[in-house]
This record gives C-alpha cells, structure tokens and sequence, in this order.
C-alpha cells in the first residue's frame, strides 16, 4: 500500500521558504469568492496594462510553472527525473486567433518534441487543439455546421498542424496527449484524435492519447464505442483519463442556452463514471494505454491494488500516473519512491501568456472537493515535521 502521508517524501525538493509560500498560496485558494473576484480583477489589470507581472511571478506562476522557456523548463525536468519522476512540458498559451500565433504554437509543440527526443525524462508532449486553429472553427465541426470557403481553407490548416505534431511524435518515438476542451468543441476533437490514433497507433503502442473528461456524463459510452472501434479497426487507444476543468463554464452555458447540462450531477457521480471508466480501461490493456491524470487518492490507490493483484510490475509500459506541477506533491514523490511510472506535467511561457492556464489552475483549487484543503494539511504536517527535526 502506497503511504501518500509520507510529507518528507513528498516535499523533498521544497525548501522550508517555498513551503510556507505554497501554505499560504493555498490557504488562499480555499475562499472560493475571492479567487472568482481575483481571477476577473487579474484580467482587468492586465488589460489596463498594469504592470503586475512581478506579483504573479512569485506567487501562482512559480507555483504552477516549469519556467518561461523550454531552456529554463529543461532544469526543472532533470531534478525531477533524479528522484525517478519523468515530466510532459507544454507551452500554456491558450486560445490563439491569428495565423501566426498558430504557427508560433506548432513550433512550440515541435521543439518540445525534439527535446523529448534526447531526453528521456521527457516520455510524452502534449498540446490543445484549440492553440492551432480558432475556436469557431471547432464550435461549427462539432455542431456539425458546414464551413465556407475560406473557413474550410482554415480549418485545412488546422488539420495539419495537428497531423505534422502527431506524424512527428510517432516517427521520433514520443507519445503525444491531445488536450480535453469544453464540449461543444470536443466532437471535432474527439474525430480528429481517433482519425490520428487509427494513423499512428497501429502495431503494440499508443503514440497519441485523447483526453476523456468523466466529468461529462456521456464519457463512459463514448470510451465503450472508442474499444470497440479500436477492436475491430486492430489499433491501440491511448487515454488521458481526468475528471474535468470546465464545470463552471459549461454549467453557466448550459443553462443561459437552456440545454441539459452534460456535467454529472453531483462529484459522487462523477467519481462512480470516473471508477467505471478506470475498470473498463485496465480490464482491456491489450487495446489501451492508460495516462491517468488524477489527484485523487482514491483512484491512484484503486490502479495501484489492481496492478498488485494482477501482479503487475510497478513499472508496467501501459500505466502512468500523473499530476500537475505544483500540486499533489505527496501522490506523485511517494509513487515515485515505490517504482511506479509518475509523470508530472510542466507548463510554461511567459507569464502574460499563461494567466488563463494559471487562473484555471487556482479555480481548480475552489471547487467542490477541490486540493486546497489537502495539501494545507499536508504542507502543514510537514513544516511541522522539520521544526521538530
């Protein structure tokens, strides 16, 4: 059994400063009004051109993020990997609507992957679909609206940016998670996705993994209809298994437009879809790959007994576990520690760029069953821990 409250584990590469910053970052998190009010006066200063970006920087940004390069990135990933833990860095600028800043995030997509190529601490990349084409475009593929002309030119754009990144990924041997979005942009997602894993993951490996959110009560069909297809096609899945990001926006949408929501109805029933989904995927490795991106307790500690009583090696090539950088600490070191395959995920760029990727981080952090008052627990512990020693 995996002992998640082992504190001097988890927080080995915390310094005592770094604690205390985290312990009040967090504490911060917990006031659900003031993050919702804080995010939007963030974005109005910003806009004002109000130079804040120092504060940032030393709070939520060295909290959450790599670096504002991959150069800087690249430090970070080497004192991780000395404590066995591999990482998966992505530029986090979010929603780009030009031509160039497009291309600028293909490059930055395919320069992580080179550097993944000589680094192998660096197992997978990751990008947004949303980063190499507008959002309109998605909005209308998934309601299934037809494009004119020159929005299908667009959108012939879109398409190969994201074949380059995938056909790159599987030539250099480095898998490739393909980022969940809101829902009346994912049908499109999820078409391109399986189009690039029925392409690239022929043979015994997943290269190109989707992302399932279980938060949406029509998941577990659709993973149900993915293995079937994947049965029948002779191809592998890769699935990037999470609970969700967008509750609130697509809640709020959901009911301005006055359509069901597709959100579970409580956070038990997202977790019963979530521990459905996990069973279905590990009860079919011969067909899947499963990256899960979990902080919770519960269903690491779920694929951990199941592996054990399969008698499965801690290392097995088709299940990792991963968190994101700043957060679950004490999940990520401690599986570390025992063998297992941990991957954090390490976003960057500057820190105007990644404010959206930064503010939904900390909006994370206030929601229902959220991880502010766990690690405030924990941090606690173990700045106590260290007064004592």
């Amino acid at each position: 059994m995996v002992r998640f409250e082992d504190t001097k584990t988890a927080y080995i590469l915390k310094s005592d400063q770094e604690l205390r910053k985290a312990y009040l970052l967090f504490r911060l998190f917990s006031k659900q009004l003031l993050v919702r009010l804080g995010g939007k006066f963030v974005l109005f200063l910003l806009r004002l051109r109000i130079p804040i970006n120092g504060i940032l920087k030393n709070t939520v940004y060295r909290q959450f993020c790599a670096g504002a390069t991959e150069k800087e990135s690249i430090q970070l990933v080497d004192l991780l990997a000395d404590l066995n833990v591999k990482s998966y860095m992505h530029y986090a600028a979010e929603g780009q609507r030009t031509e160039k800043g497009m291309d600028a995030s293909l490059n930055h997509v395919l320069e992580t992957l080179s550097i993944a190529t000589t680094n192998t601490a660096l197992p997978f990349a990751v990008f947004k679909a949303t980063a190499f084409g507008p959002t309109h475009l998605f909005k209308k593929k998934s309601a299934e609206i037809q494009l004119d002309k020159e929005e299908s030119a667009a959108w012939a754009r879109v398409l190969d940016r994201i074949r380059r990144c995938c056909e790159f990924a599987k030539d250099k041997g480095v898998r490739l998670l393909i980022d969940a979005e809101e829902s009346w942009l994912q049908k499109a997602i999820d078409e391109i996705a399986l189009d690039m894993m029925r392409q690239y993951n022929r043979g015994e490996q997943a290269f190109i993994f989707n992302t399932v959110q279980m938060y949406r009560k029509d998941r577990l069909s659709y993973l149900e209809s993915l293995l079937h297809i994947a049965q029948k096609e002779k191809f592998h899945l890769g699935i990037k298994l999470v609970r969700g990001a967008y509750m609130e926006k697509e809640n709020l949408r959901a009911m301005e437009k006055g359509y069901p929501s597709p959100i579970c109805v409580s956070k038990q029933a997202t977790d019963t879809n979530f521990n459905a989904a996990l069973k279905l995927i590990l009860e079919n490795l011969n067909l899947c790959e499963l990256f899960l991106g979990s902080h919770s307790e519960d269903s690491t500690s779920r694929v951990v007994e199941w592996m054990k009583d399969q008698k499965l090696p801690q290392n097995h090539s088709k299940i990792w576990f991963s968190q994101l950088y700043g957060m679950a600490d004490h999940i990520s070191f401690n599986l570390a520690a025992q063998g297992y395959q941990v991957i954090k995920y390490l976003p960057y760029g500057p820190v105007k760029e990644v404010i959206p990727y930064l503010i939904r981080r900390v909006e994370e952090n206030t929601s229902v069953g959220g991880q502010s008052p766990r690690e405030l627990g924990l941090i606690k512990k173990e700045l106590k821990r260290r007064r004592k020693g």
